[in-house]
């Protein structure tokens, strides 16, 4: 795998094997679904994302349509992923959460 901070791996029946490509800081899909070509529609937009804290560590975001689904850190140094809450207090009320909205937050009480 080449050095590059996002890693995506793509499997599909068209190819013989997989396919891969790296990112460096944000990676955006746009998914289309029809019978063709020319019938196709705009299903989702998914995107990785890579941002270095102040501190050397790296957190890593996963949206759909702009939706924050998951968060993890890479502690500088570290080899091992730690699963971050999305937002402290904002899943609580159920407020969506959406990439434009959301700046690095720095977890003091990361999940478990």
């Amino acid at each position: 795998m080449a050095s590059y901070p996002i890693w995506n791996k793509v499997t599909a029946c068209i190819y013989k094997g997989q396919k891969s490509y790296g990112v460096k800081q944000t990676g955006d899909v746009s998914v289309y679904v029809g019978s063709s070509a020319k019938n196709s529609h705009h299903f989702l937009n998914h995107s990785t994302t890579m941002r270095e804290r102040t501190n050397g560590d790296r957190e890593f975001r996963f949206y759909v349509d702009g939706v924050l689904i998951k968060r993890v850190l890479l502690p500088k140094g570290g080899v091992d992923l730690v699963k971050l809450k999305n937002v402290p207090n904002d899943l609580q009320t159920g407020k969506i959460l959406y990439r434009d909205d959301i700046h690095l937050i720095d977890d003091p009480d990361p999940e478990a």
